[in-house]
């Protein structure tokens, strides 16, 4: 009797005990799962049009219009989610590559016939670019003889993710592996310096190009070019790329630049633009049928948000 009771206690006990870390483990679980949405630069799909009714209430002239456009991606372009990104000066990198790893899409052929930890010295040594020191990081400005060095890790950091993540063919693990890297704020701001670096490393090979007459380059370096502010490479990274991620986020033109280094059709819908022939752009306007197309949504050309299609 003493023992059927002894043991009546212990499994009381045992129950309670149970109870209470299935409870701790789910609570820590939440924590977890809060701190994970917290950090995430690029935010789980939501309802469009609810998303549209929530930042855009009100009957002035703007929301009515962007309310309108919104309801046009739903009803005629089946867009019918989207993915909120990180509103700072990196958005657009970030937006575009979120998508190129989501999808598994593969290095640009370029790409795979250089390798790009090399690009950095190569500028330095091939081609006597010592003004490449003045190179800024985002917020982090002139790092001086230390820039070499910093810009290789961040190369390290694209390769290695693009790689691991592209060849990955299961989709929701893709997904996961994205989810952890861009809610990692070291790692993801290096891979916007590398892109950044790679436009610089483009910008320099056309201008030489365009220097000793050997080739054609893309029409967009002549727009690039044409500016005041960029007629060369030092005063593109100078007046621009320094400042992206900092005060600025990429402009028109850039935004060709960046579709064209990475081998996809970027398509924009600017929402105010709406009722315009700008209202659906695409970077390049000039690509190669086997490019891969990823989409943009955006409310200014400062922010840029991610459409998910639905049929």
């Amino acid at each position: 009797m003493l023992s059927m009771s002894f043991l009546t206690v212990l499994f009381w006990y045992c129950r309670r005990l149970y109870s209470f870390l299935a409870q701790l483990l789910k609570r820590w679980s939440n924590y977890l799962q809060r701190q994970l949405i917290r950090n995430l630069s690029v935010l789980p799909e939501v309802d469009l049009l609810g998303y549209s009714a929530r930042e855009w209430k009100g009957e002035t002239k703007q929301a009515k219009q962007m309310r309108e456009a919104y309801e046009e991606l739903f009803r005629s372009y089946h867009i019918k989610y989207l993915r909120q990104v990180r509103r700072d000066n990196y958005s657009v990198i970030r937006a575009v590559l979120f998508q190129i790893f989501s999808q598994g899409i593969p290095f640009p052929s370029w790409m795979k016939e250089r390798d790009i930890l090399k690009l950095p010295e190569k500028l330095l040594y091939s081609q006597g670019c010592n003004w490449i020191q003045q190179y800024s990081f985002g917020p982090e400005r002139y790092t001086g003889p230390n820039a070499f060095g910093k810009l290789r890790k961040c190369m390290e950091a694209l390769k290695t993710n693009w790689a691991e993540i592209s060849t990955t063919r299961d989709h929701e693990e893709r997904g996961s592996m994205c989810n952890t890297l861009f809610s990692d704020e070291n790692k993801e701001y290096k891979l916007y310096e590398a892109i950044k670096f790679i436009m610089l490393y483009e910008v320099i090979e056309a201008y030489e190009q365009i220097k000793s007459s050997d080739e054609p380059v893309h029409n967009l370096f002549s727009l690039l070019f044409a500016r005041d502010s960029s007629s060369d490479p030092l005063s593109f990274m100078m007046n621009h790329l320094n400042s992206i991620g900092d005060s600025i986020c990429l402009d028109q033109v850039e935004l060709f630049l960046l579709g064209y280094l990475l081998q996809v059709k970027i398509r924009v819908y600017r929402l105010h633009r709406f009722n315009t022939e700008e209202f659906q752009v695409k970077y390049p306007d000039e690509y190669r049928r086997e490019w891969n197309e990823i989409s943009l949504l955006t409310e200014d050309d400062r922010y840029y948000h991610i459409p998910l299609f639905r049929m």
